[in-house]
């Protein structure tokens, strides 16, 4: 892949000339896998967030082809939400590759592939991840991994809901005491934990309702209504059960703030 400095590089040097360096830089504005994916390469570089291959309902060879493809390009390829057949295949191809490394999460069915001298930039950033119960830590360990591969540490801290709500005082006084910029808390149930640590902290904090609940509030409807209605300031809120959106928030905040 070249990559945009490289051609400004050229540019500047005048090794290509204008017009080339334009349809280098819109040649690699899009990658397209056959006739059914394009891959938004540049996406990191105008946003900061990297590229995720959302697995689930995908073809699981579709799926390879993707990832082979976006490997070939950055280095590394994120997939999150795969299902069992889908991991399969995954480390059937590459898991015997000596050129990849793969890390599974497994309760976050989210794994990285990354070539083995690749690592990902730290940039300063730190991020706090809060859960209410056992059951929101899968959309915790995804926006863990991508606020990771967005350059920030990332401490977390599992089980603190407001039915034992002395649980949270501890692990909460940490985190701001390491310096931690936002904080995700992901609730399923009523949702009402994000509202509680953003009365106490000074920090930019992220709601994430989890689909956990059942009742009348089911599938993460109460969560997100009461996270919405919070009358906390600095609380904000992402999608039911969106880590990723969560991880990649922080991570822009936290990296901003680092710089």
């Amino acid at each position: 892949m070249i990559e945009i400095k490289d051609i400004l590089q050229k540019l500047l040097e005048k090794k290509i000339s204008l017009d080339d360096a334009e349809k280098l830089l819109k040649a690699n504005l899009v990658e397209e896998v056959g006739d059914i994916a394009k891959l938004d390469i540049f996406r990191k570089t105008r946003t900061g967030i990297p590229e995720v291959i959302f697995a689930q309902n995908k073809d699981p060879q579709i799926l390879i082809d993707i990832i082979s493809k976006l490997l070939d390009r950055k280095k590394f390829a994120i997939i999150s939400r795969y299902h069992e057949a889908q991991k399969k295949l995954i480390l059937e191809k590459y898991s015997t590759d000596k050129q990849f490394l793969i890390d599974i999460y497994e309760l976050g069915k989210i794994l990285v592939i990354k070539e083995v001298s690749f690592s990902f930039k730290k940039k300063g950033g730190m991020v706090g991840i809060i859960t209410a119960g056992s059951s929101d830590i899968p959309v915790a360990i995804e926006a863990k991994v991508i606020a990771e591969a967005m350059g920030c540490k990332v401490e977390t801290s599992f089980d603190v809901g407001i039915a034992g709500i002395h649980r949270i005082f501890a692990p909460l006084s940490d985190m701001i005491k390491r310096g931690v910029h936002v904080i995700i808390v992901c609730a399923g149930m009523e949702g009402t934990l994000p509202g509680v640590v953003a009365a106490l902290v000074d920090v930019p904090v992220i709601g994430v309702p989890i689909s956990s609940g059942y009742g009348i509030g089911e599938k993460g409807k109460g969560a997100l209504i009461t996270m919405l209605q919070s009358c906390s300031p600095g609380l904000l809120v992402v999608n039911i059960d969106n880590g990723f959106g969560a991880g990649s928030s922080a991570a822009i905040i936290a990296n901003k703030i680092a710089e």
